[in-house]
């Protein structure tokens, strides 16, 4: 009788055990109060939406390239000083760091990239840029935005954020790899996942795509001078052609995609620029080409590193040119790729769907572009999506970094209200997973 009691009671432990850990692991947003469609909501008020409308037009007309985002770091101080919301500032030269919860574990980061690029606006509108050569052509003045409404949103239900959701406002996205000075700044010390978004003009109002591992490549860029001697043209057998060798390099490097990479490991080699010479007849001293390469892992990404460089000096010796190479590492480091955490994947599926409808989560293909959150991705679980942007009302939307570039400012509340749902459900589900953990390790009923 003891033994057939005892086994009962180790069956009924186990499926108590068993129940407990499905229902937590099926655990839906729904379970979240308030609701990420009340968050949505929320984000739409009219109040709610025309500030963030007037914040993301100031943030427009007044661009800072990387590292002098001063007067944007100026702004965000501002408006969170306005909300109550704690910071750290500068974190990273000109980043703001805030923090909005219980102060205490768990840690979850929502990020904004603040950079503007060197390009002359040529959309005519009220809110023009204001400073020549500078504008938001990448829509980081609408993440700035949208990350300071998720934290209107969060502030206004404090009580309900279950750890602490950390605002990360970053600088020095565009090629200045401000993510490692984030994190070289220690400001996501004990952050156990970050989300971060991009606005895309392609996909529609309302709708989102992202998808699990490598989502982006990583990306470097590159120049080799090629050297000979100049002459005049009439009579090549006095000069060392350096326009000839740099040919060859270019040819060249074309093969190591097709022909050294595995056709199932994309990869991409450009050459972007090709500059020597400035008259009909005469051969130049040298000749500078440059470019950018791209893969989805590390390991295929310092193997092109490796074979670039040998191909352009090699080549450049068959011609009997010398070339030396400079990949920039110091100014503009080499960014890794972003790869999306399953487990976030699977999270953001939820938590997108329920607020949008699943049919409007829609899984992108990656893509060769790259993008510095990645540098997160290498420290810590991380998640990275697109908004989107897309209405036939506005007829077509020109494409990032392009002098034409516009945001449709209703997505704005999408892309705040995502970050707060993201974030406060995350911490619910973090809390939640360790309450299961800590009764399965109970010994008794």
């Amino acid at each position: 009788m003891g033994f057939f009691w005892s086994l009962t009671m180790i069956i009924i432990y186990h499926l108590f055990t068993a129940t407990l850990i499905s229902s937590v692991t099926s655990l839906s947003s729904n379970n979240l109060s308030p609701t990420p469609t009340e968050f949505l909501n929320f984000a739409k008020k009219r109040e709610v939406f025309d500030w963030m409308v007037g914040i993301r037009r100031e943030l427009h007309e007044n661009p800072e390239l990387l590292y002098e985002e001063f007067q944007t770091s100026e702004l965000i101080r501002r408006e969170l000083d306005i909300l109550g919301v704690s910071y750290k500032s500068p974190v990273a030269v000109t980043g703001v760091v805030g923090y909005i919860g219980t102060g205490r574990p768990p840690f979850v980061a929502i990020r904004a990239d603040m950079d503007a690029l060197p390009i002359q606006e040529l959309v005519e509108w009220e809110h023009k840029s204001k400073v020549p050569g500078k504008m938001h052509a990448c829509g980081h003045d609408a993440h700035v935005t949208m990350v300071l409404g998720a934290a209107k949103i969060l502030k206004e239900h404090e009580k309900d954020i279950q750890g602490t959701v950390v605002l990360v406002f970053q600088p020095a996205e565009e090629g200045g790899a401000g993510a490692q000075k984030i994190i070289d700044a220690g400001a996501l010390e004990n952050v156990s996942a970050i989300f971060g978004l991009h606005v895309l003009p392609n996909i529609p109002i309302g709708e989102v795509g992202s998808g699990s591992g490598p989502i982006m490549a990583g990306s470097g860029r590159f120049e080799a001078v090629i050297s000979g001697k100049g002459g005049h043209a009439a009579f090549p057998q006095d000069s060392i052609d350096p326009i000839l060798a740099a040919s060859n390099v270019i040819v060249s490097l074309q093969h190591l995609v097709s022909r050294e990479a595995d056709p199932l490991d994309s990869q991409v080699v450009t050459i972007a620029y090709f500059q020597g010479g400035g008259a009909f007849n005469v051969i130049p001293d040298s000749v500078n080409i440059g470019g950018t390469f791209r893969a989805f892992s590390k390991q295929s990404f310092m193997q092109l590193k490796q074979r670039i460089e040998q191909v352009i000096t090699g080549q450049a010796a068959v011609q009997r040119c010398n070339a030396t190479i400079n990949f920039f590492q110091e100014k503009h480091p080499f960014y890794p790729p972003t790869i999306n955490d399953g487990k976030l994947h699977e999270h953001f599926q939820q938590v997108a769907g329920d607020m949008l409808g699943e049919k409007k989560v829609n899984d992108d293909k990656p893509v060769m572009g790259a993008e510095d959150f990645s540098f997160y991705q290498e420290v810590i679980p991380g998640y990275f999506f697109s908004l989107g942007m897309e209405d036939a009302s506005l007829g077509p939307l020109e494409h990032l970094h392009s002098p034409n570039f516009r945001v449709n400012e209703d997505a704005l509340p999408y892309g705040a209200a995502l970050h707060a749902s993201l974030a406060t459900s995350y911490l619910l589900k973090f809390q939640q997973d360790v309450k299961v953990a800590e009764g399965a390790g109970r010994d008794e009923l």
